[in-house]
């Protein structure tokens, strides 16, 4: 039988089951006098179930997440919502105003929890953050893209090791998973240190939208919810996604010198040791010109865009498989769904148009 909701309290204002409200957190305040908020969106359901954070722009030029949130905000659905969803599109409102990875102190808030109320400004937010949104959720999923000038093919990277954390990232259904070792001061170990489990999702490149990251996050969060019975199954028939594969290792392809970079090969592609060609890095004249090879099998699942590169700059992420060519048919495979309406677990008329 189901039970009534409880409200939830953030930043002093309290959400009553139900209601759907949005909370400016105060971080502090700038040299300009002006405020650093942190913008919450907070859908307290009727009834009771998981409370679900779902965070973005926690580096500040990462942008596919905040889309993701908008979009995952309008959904239909999220009337019928069991328990809460914590919605945090930009936690670093300074960096994404400034169009910057980091802080005014220089600090990378990933790198700056559990944070301290009287710390910088990254310790500060960190705390807050930590303090307001994530003591109070019971799951987390915390959305990235690869840095700038760096894509990402949709991944995510988790504890995979953990049970639970296993199957939401299974259900959320990126093409690959990536079993992936806490970092000190990240978001994801200071929750998983709560016992939190956390899902992230990295997908795309900074200061850009990528359409089909865009859709399998707003996808990957309605799957999640869907498992854990914050929201109802669909009716519909949904096609036989195959399960994502993981990879519990990775390696780099690094420049052999300096030049402008040409890649010859997409996020995704299958490489082979010592055979796949993935570009060339040449100076200007084209007199000399250093051929780059896969230096292990796998899938690519990140790349350089810039074309200027220093020697040792690393080139290419390729992702290790049992068997890769069982990862690329899962990449395949989820391109053509991501690019067909009908196969997406909501409804069409879900999606946002422009």
């Amino acid at each position: 039988m189901d039970t009534k909701n409880k409200s939830i309290t953030i930043g002093g204002i309290t959400i009553l089951p139900g209601e759907r409200k949005t909370v400016d957190l105060v971080v502090g305040k700038l040299y300009t006098h002006s405020e650093l908020t942190m913008p919450v969106q907070v859908l307290c359901g009727k009834q009771a179930g998981p409370v679900l954070f779902v965070s973005a722009a926690i580096h500040g030029d990462e942008l596919n997440g905040v889309e993701i949130i908008r979009r995952l905000l309008k959904v239909k659905t999220l009337s019928r919502l069991k328990g809460t969803l914590i919605a945090v599109p930009i936690v670093n409102l300074h960096g994404f105003i400034n169009h910057t990875r980091y802080l005014p102190d220089r600090r990378d808030l990933n790198r700056s929890f559990p944070g301290s109320e009287k710390g910088s400004i990254a310790g500060r937010m960190a705390h807050l953050f930590l303090n307001q949104v994530v003591k109070k959720s019971t799951h987390g999923i915390d959305l990235h893209t690869g840095a700038i000038n760096r894509s990402n093919l949709p991944q995510i990277r988790a504890n995979l090791d953990d049970e639970v954390t296993m199957s939401l990232a299974e259900a959320f259904a990126a093409p690959l998973m990536l079993n992936s070792d806490l970092r000190d001061g990240s978001l994801r170990a200071a929750a998983v240190k709560r016992n939190i489990p956390v899902l992230l999702y990295e997908a795309g490149e900074a200061l850009r939208f990528d359409e089909t990251a865009i859709r399998a996050g707003v996808r990957g969060i309605i799957n999640v919810m869907r498992k854990l019975e914050m929201l109802p199954k669909s009716r519909k028939l949904v096609a036989n996604t195959k399960p994502p594969v993981i990879a519990r290792s990775s390696a780099w392809i690094r420049a052999p010198h300096s030049g402008i970079f040409r890649s010859v090969v997409q996020d995704g592609a299958r490489v082979i040791a010592d055979i796949t060609l993935m570009g060339v890095v040449s100076d200007p004249f084209g007199e000399s010109e250093m051929k780059v090879y896969s230096s292990a099998n796998g899938i690519v699942i990140g790349q350089m865009k810039m074309p200027l590169v220093n020697e040792g700059e690393a080139l290419f992420h390729i992702a290790q498989f049992e068997r890769s060519s069982v990862a690329a048919t899962s990449v395949y495979d989820f391109n053509e769904e991501m690019s067909d309406d009908s196969t997406l677990p909501y409804p069409t008329e879900d999606i946002p148009t422009y």
